[in-house]
C-alpha cells in the first residue's frame, strides 16, 4: 500500500481518487458515508431546500411588483417534494464505486493511527509506504446546556431530513447554518425564533451584514434574539439567561461544528490527541508521513477549502511542484436571501492587524440593477482596502446574487489587483456587480 486515506469526505475522496488515478495503491477508510457531510446533509440538499424557499418567496413578490395584494402559496407540499428529492437516496455506493473505479481500495471501518504510516482497523494493521492522509471532517457541535442531552433536539442533519414541518421552531445559533435553515423553514410557513449568544447574527462578518440579515429575517416574521444564551432545555421549551422561556414544537441546535480527534491515535505520531484542530504547513504536512486536509485543519468548515487542500496534498505526495496554501482571499457565503458573500479580512480584522484601512460602501438598491430588481433587492458592496499598498484586503457582497458577485472580489483580493486598476475596468451595465465600481469610487 502506498497511501492510506483515513476519512472519505469530499477532501479524502478527492485526494484518494487523484492519487489512485496517478497509479498509486490507495486504501480509503470510512466508517460512515463516503462523500461526507456535503452531499448528504450539507451543501447539496440544504441548497435545494433554499432554492425551493427562494422560488416560493419570488412567487409571493410578483403581486407586489405588480402593485396588487400579496398572494400566499401553499408551502408544505413544496417542502415535502424538495425534501424527498434531496434526501431520497443516501446510499453511498455510487461514491464508493467512483473511488474504486479510479483504482482505489475501499474499507468500511473506523481506523486508528498506530505508528508512522500505520493504521489499524478492527485489529488488522495496514502499512502505507508514503504515508497517511487524515480527512475525518467535523460533526455538529452540541453545547453542554442543562437538560439538552435528555431532549429530542434536531441538528442540521435532522432538519434537512425532516419529513414533516413543525408549527414552531427554535434555533440555537445565528451563524450561516442556523440562518439558512431559519429562512427556509419560515418560508415553508413555520414560526421561527433564533437565539444567538453573540451580540449580533453572523458575528464573524461585517456589522453591516449582521444588520442586513437581521432586518430581512425579522421582516419575514422571524423572531431574532441576540446577546442571549440558553441555560436550560426541557421538552418543548428553552429557558434563556434573562429568564425568558421560549416554547416551540422543535429545537434545532446550530451552534457550530467540532472535530473528533481523540480516537484517531494522534499520539502515535507525536501529535496532541486533545487538540481542537491539526496544525499543517503550507503543503498540508502535519507530521512524519502524515498529511491532513479539510475541516480538521481549522481553516474553515467549507467544501471548497477541503478540495483546495486536497489538491495541494496530492501534489506534495506525488512530488510535484506547486504553490503553498494561501488563505488570504478565503471566500465564504451565507446562502440566505439576500446571499452574503465575503472574502479576506473584515474591516475590524484589518484594523487589528495594523492595516491603514480605507473602506468603500454602496447600497445595492442605489445601483441601477438593484433599482430594477425592486422587491427583494436588499444588499450592499463593502470594500476594505490597505491604503498604503493600494489593494483590497477584504470585501463583502450582499444581495440577490451576492455569492456570484463575490467572485470578482475574490480575484481582486487574491491577486492584489491595484485599486487604480480596478477603477479603470469596464463593468457591464446593468448588473449587480456594477455596484463594485460605485464602492471603488467611495474608497
Amino acid at each position: 500500500m502506498d497511501v492510506i486515506v483515513l476519512g472519505m469526505g469530499v477532501g479524502g475522496e478527492a485526494v484518494g481518487g487523484k492519487l489512485a488515478e496517478a497509479g498509486l495503491e490507495v486504501l480509503g477508510i470510512e466508517d460512515r458515508l463516503v462523500g461526507g457531510e456535503c452531499p448528504y446533509w450539507g451543501c447539496v440538499p440544504s441548497k435545494m431546500m433554499i432554492r425551493a424557499g427562494n422560488a416560493l418567496a419570488e412567487a409571493r413578490r410578483v403581486p407586489r411588483l405588480a402593485g396588487t395584494a400579496e398572494a400566499t402559496p401553499d408551502w408544505a407540499p413544496v417542502h415535502n417534494r424538495i425534501r424527498d428529492e434531496a434526501t431520497d437516496d443516501w446510499d453511498d455506493r455510487v461514491a464508493v464505486d467512483r473511488f474504486t473505479g479510479k483504482g482505489g481500495t475501499f474499507l468500511r471501518g473506523r481506523g486508528r493511527i498506530t505508528g508512522p504510516g500505520q493504521v489499524t482497523v478492527a485489529g488488522q494493521v495496514y502499512e502505507a509506504r508514503l504515508g497517511i492522509v487524515l480527512a475525518t471532517g467535523t460533526e455538529p457541535a452540541v453545547p453542554p446546556i442543562e437538560g439538552l442531552a435528555q431532549t429530542r433536539y434536531w441538528t442540521s442533519r435532522d432538519a434537512v431530513a425532516a419529513a414533516e414541518l413543525p408549527e414552531t421552531l427554535t434555533i440555537l445559533g445565528g451563524g450561516a447554518i442556523g440562518l439558512e435553515l431559519a429562512q427556509v423553514f419560515a418560508r415553508f410557513g413555520v414560526r421561527v425564533t433564533i437565539v444567538e449568544a453573540a451580540g449580533r447574527l453572523l458575528a464573524m462578518e461585517e456589522p453591516e451584514s449582521s444588520a442586513l440579515i437581521t432586518r430581512v429575517l425579522t421582516s419575514h416574521g422571524i423572531t431574532v434574539l441576540t446577546g442571549r444564551s440558553a441555560v436550560r432545555v426541557r421538552e418543548g421549551a428553552v429557558t434563556l439567561d434573562d429568564g425568558t422561556e421560549i416554547r416551540a414544537e422543535r429545537l434545532l441546535v446550530a451552534t457550530g461544528r467540532r472535530t473528533a480527534l481523540s480516537g484517531l491515535g494522534l499520539d502515535a505520531v507525536g501529535l496532541d490527541p486533545q487538540a481542537r484542530t491539526i496544525t499543517v504547513d503550507g503543503h498540508m504536512r502535519a507530521a512524519e508521513r502524515l498529511w491532513a486536509v479539510g475541516d480538521i485543519t481549522g481553516h474553515g468548515a467549507f467544501t471548497h477549502i477541503a478540495m483546495y487542500q486536497a489538491a495541494i496534498a496530492t501534489r506534495d505526495i506525488l512530488g510535484e511542484d506547486g504553490p503553498a496554501a494561501d488563505y488570504t482571499a478565503l471566500p465564504r457565503v451565507t446562502f440566505t436571501d439576500p446571499e452574503i458573500g465575503a472574502a479576506g479580512l473584515t474591516e475590524a480584522q484589518a484594523r487589528e492587524q495594523g492595516v491603514n484601512v480605507r473602506t468603500g460602501f454602496t447600497e445595492l438598491p442605489s445601483a441601477t440593477r438593484g433599482w430594477i430588481h425592486k422587491v427583494g433587492n436588499e444588499g450592499f458592496v463593502k470594500l476594505v482596502a490597505d491604503a498604503d499598498r493600494g489593494v483590497l484586503v477584504g470585501a463583502t457582497s450582499a444581495g440577490p446574487m451576492g455569492g456570484e458577485v463575490l467572485s470578482a472580489l475574490v480575484v481582486a483580493v487574491h491577486a492584489e489587483v491595484p485599486i487604480d486598476r480596478l477603477r479603470t475596468m469596464i463593468y457591464a451595465y446593468p448588473t449587480f456587480h456594477r455596484a463594485i465600481e460605485d464602492a471603488l469610487q467611495k474608497l
